[in-house]
């Protein structure tokens, strides 16, 4: 090893030891979650065997394969009913439990009803589920969480999970963290079976700097489905899934960039989260001006949805409008869609307006029965060009439906684009259309986000 490659080498441990010191949960909060958990646990399994003999309790995630970060503070308790039960029947005992175990805890819905809520400051969730023989039985995603725990705590050593920590905190600094349908990044499950597939962190960096796409995985070697994504992780418990489906291409080169990157110049400030400050109005005309673009925004009330269901809706919307608007000449430069109290779908574009008029080319005048439908379909309309012959075919220079993006937003034509329902219904209720410097009004509620648009990253 030369001198040069001895001193990153030092760079990079001293990172890591630096980011481990901050991230290891220590004696005292691990003391503090054990005794919850132990607690609620307890509580839970009275519970449920007062009303099922066969049921019982286990605390997943990451609080029970000791791979949580720091600072977290989810302690996940399911309570498993035998499989013969109803699924009516499982959902009541399955919220009379979660209600005695935490009697000021809300029920909140996944692909059934469970209770949440808070104790001595960890978020708890308290889940039913099916206990089945193998995770290919599944009757709903939350069955497959249990053989999850078991799989990998029977793998994850200390280091290991120490690892599975780094890389978590890696994840979350490069924003890629999140199997949530607003982040469709790398779930913790995901990260997990990464670091042990590929025996550490820095294997998991070096490897993914080096991916070729498409990347497959299969570590129990099941090799029984095709799967259409950049990254598939075949669950080690269950072949016909991929832990990774959820990750959208950009988080996956996100996590190929920064792995090459830090390797080559290792820095605590990457697995810091970006929070940058909101953009003023001032900074976004000035972006404006430099960009000579014309940003158009559609501003409603946000549907009153969870983000999971959210934000699909928003990307389906967002697809249908630039679509629109680029079938209307007025060609697309970059979009967005985010939301808060409100929603907005913002698309800047390269062409602010069109002329009052467009071409529409017709069949060559060879295709005898198209040409001279198409002649005869014009040939008599006084407010249409033509037609006449450019080339071998003929050409009708018509009236043009919008000539400018304001127009075609605020009209009954947005509803004929691909919308999300509730989207659709909210913007049938009521909207604003803006334009260029109107925008910047958007900087009060969506400063960061605008910041994140007009100055991007990797």
């Amino acid at each position: 090893m030369s001198e040069e490659e001895g001193d990153d080498e030092e760079d990079l441990e001293a990172v890591l030891a630096d980011v481990r010191a901050r991230i290891e949960p220590d004696d005292e909060e691990r003391r503090r979650l054990r005794a919850v958990a132990d607690r609620l646990t307890e509580r839970a399994a009275d519970a449920a065997t007062d009303l099922c003999d066969d049921a019982d309790v286990l605390q997943v995630g990451s609080t029970a394969r000791d791979t949580w970060i720091s600072g977290d503070r989810d302690i996940d308790v399911f309570v498993r009913f035998p499989p013969d039960l109803e699924r009516e029947t499982l959902e009541r005992y399955g919220l009379e439990v979660g209600h005695v175990t935490l009697p000021e805890g809300h029920e909140e819905y996944a692909e059934h009803p469970y209770v949440k809520g808070t104790v001595e400051g960890f978020d708890v969730d308290v889940v039913p589920c099916f206990r089945l023989e193998s995770a290919t039985e599944i009757r709903s995603a939350v069955d497959r969480t249990p053989f999850h725990t078991e799989y990998l705590q029977r793998r994850l050593d200390d280091d290991l999970a120490s690892d599975v920590r780094l890389a978590k905190q890696f994840l979350k600094g490069i924003g890629a963290y999140g199997s949530d349908l607003r982040t469709r990044g790398f779930s913790g499950y995901l990260t997990e079976l990464l670091v042990l597939e590929y025996g550490g962190f820095r294997e998991l960096l070096a490897a993914a700097g080096d991916w070729q796409l498409p990347v497959e995985l299969d570590p129990e070697d099941h090799g029984q489905e095709t799967f259409d994504d950049p990254l598939v992780v075949i669950d080690p418990t269950d072949p016909e899934r991929n832990v990774a489906a959820v990750c959208a291409p950009e988080n996956v080169a996100r996590l190929q960039h920064y792995a090459r990157t830090f390797l080559a110049e290792p820095r605590l400030e990457v697995f810091e989260p970006d929070e940058p400050e909101p953009l003023t109005e001032n900074e976004f005309k000035e972006h404006l001006e430099r960009r000579g673009t014309t940003p158009v925004a559609i501003r409603f009330d946000a549907p009153d949805l969870v983000e999971d269901q959210l934000y699909p809706q928003l990307r389906k919307s967002l697809d249908g409008i630039t679509t629109g608007l680029d079938d209307r000449g007025f060609d697309v430069f970059r979009a967005t869609a985010f939301a808060d109290d409100t929603a907005v779908i913002l698309a800047e574009l390269a062409v602010a307006e069109r002329p009052a008029v467009e071409r529409h080319d017709g069949p060559p005048i060879h295709v005898r029965s198209h040409a001279e439908g198409f002649y005869e379909a014009y040939a008599g309309d006084p407010d249409a060009y033509g037609p006449f012959i450019d080339g071998d075919r003929y050409v009708t220079e018509r009236p043009r439906e919008f000539t400018t993006a304001r127009a075609f937003l605020e009209s009954d034509r947005l509803f004929d684009v691909g919308l999300g329902a509730h989207v659709e219904t909210a913007l049938a209720a009521a909207y604003e259309v803006l334009v260029g410097d109107e925008i910047a009004a958007l900087c009060g509620e969506f400063g960061w986000e605008l910041r994140r648009y007009f100055e991007p990253r990797p």
